[in-house]
């Protein structure tokens, strides 16, 4: 259903603002890049401090500069289950194709609670969706046998999952338990490699917010079970994975972004802010490495 390289996109802001013309040719920089489909309103595009007419926005700008060219994957996920249900409906009007829903966060729910929430969400959602399991952000960890289980329930609504859980088990797992249609993406770009050889389809990356075409290449030969050309891409790319993470991201990014394009700003909100000196040094050697400045 999805695969290879989904970049979740950052979020350009100027003055503030949801800058709507730079995001638009961000779109279609990704697309003509090869990226395969996108992600709005992600972590990396600092889904917890847009507002929810922002989000709405966000979701439909995407749609509409995709047109049809590649799948939008709308985050949409949330802590409270209405809001959550509100962001679903919202994302079909916009024209998405799929929603990612997070775990919820902070209110830390037990198993039971997140297959209710999910189930909940899957008899009222018109659209796929796609899990998202990122224990590191959230605490809550959606384990294996609550993904199996809402597979087995909702085998045609709850189709994806992606997962930042960082333990490459699960998807052994996930696949046993699942069934090997159950489509499975890597949240973690340095994992990804390994994640193909497992039964993982593709990556939700933030790297291929700056090096798209190079993701591309890369996710298209592991696909094609190409292994030898994936390692040596994977280790040029690895820098940049390392990079993006030398700060509290998505500023990282943002930083490169501003580097590659005039009109995309490095602006972030807070509580985030620009990335240390330390980390954009990080952020040019690994760019210069691979001849993208």
């Amino acid at each position: 259903m999805f695969s290879g390289s989904i970049p979740a996109l950052a979020t350009p802001f100027r003055d503030g603002a949801f800058d709507e013309e730079a995001f638009r040719r961000f779109v279609d920089w990704q697309i003509e890049n090869g990226s395969s489909a996108l992600v709005p309103c992600g972590t990396t595009g600092e889904s917890a401090t847009i507002d929810n007419d922002e989000h709405h926005a966000i979701i439909r700008a995407c749609a509409q500069a995709a047109a049809g060219r590649v799948p939008v994957i709308a985050g949409a996920g949330s802590n409270d289950t209405q809001t959550a249900l509100w962001h679903i409906k919202e994302a079909q009007i916009a024209g998405a194709d799929a929603v990612l829903l997070v775990a919820p966060y902070y209110n830390r729910p037990s198993q039971a609670g997140l297959l209710a929430h999910y189930s909940y969400l899957a008899e009222r959602s018109e659209l796929p969706i796609v899990l998202y399991n990122v224990p590191g952000r959230t605490v809550t960890d959606l384990l294996p046998d609550t993904v199996i289980e809402l597979h087995r329930r909702f085998p045609d609504r709850i189709v994806s999952i992606k997962d930042a859980s960082g333990d490459l088990s699960r998807v052994v797992t996930h696949r046993m338990g699942a069934g090997p249609d159950f489509n499975q993406l890597s949240g973690d770009d340095p994992l990804a490699l390994a994640g193909y050889v497992l039964g993982q389809r593709g990556c939700i990356s933030v790297t291929a917010n700056v090096a798209p075409r190079l993701c591309a290449d890369f996710h298209a030969a592991a696909l094609a079970g190409d292994y030898e050309t994936a390692r040596e891409l994977n280790e040029r790319l690895y820098p940049l994975h390392r990079a993006m993470f030398a700060d509290a991201s998505p500023a990282p990014a943002k930083y490169a972004l501003s580097r590659l394009h005039d009109w995309f700003s490095p602006e972030v909100r807070l509580p985030l802010v620009a990335c240390s000196d330390a980390a954009k040094a990080a952020v040019d050697a690994a760019m210069e490495g691979l001849g993208l400045v």
